[in-house]
């Protein structure tokens, strides 16, 4: 299981956070416990929690480059304890 950061639309949907490297790649962002998340984003983000196998899926979804694993966020990225 994966629990990955979530932006919520003003329609209701969720989409999985991703974040450009500095090379121009789009990371999508990954926690394999949900308190490394909160440590990382904040106590406020929203999450969604996945099984590896559904990132295949969410890859047409929602296309990446590459998966970045319990990365700490910069605080910059972060308003009102969750990604900005």
């Amino acid at each position: 299981m994966l629990y990955l950061p979530v932006r919520e639309l003003p329609d209701g949907a969720r989409v999985a956070e991703r974040l450009r490297t500095t090379d121009n790649r789009v990371a999508l962002l990954a926690f394999t416990a949900l308190d490394r998340l909160a440590d990382s984003c904040g106590l406020s983000q929203a999450w969604s929690v996945v099984e590896l196998i559904s990132l295949d899926q969410l890859q047409a979804e929602q296309p990446f480059d590459l998966v970045a694993f319990d990365r700490e966020i910069p605080q910059a990225l972060l308003v009102g304890g969750r990604l900005a």
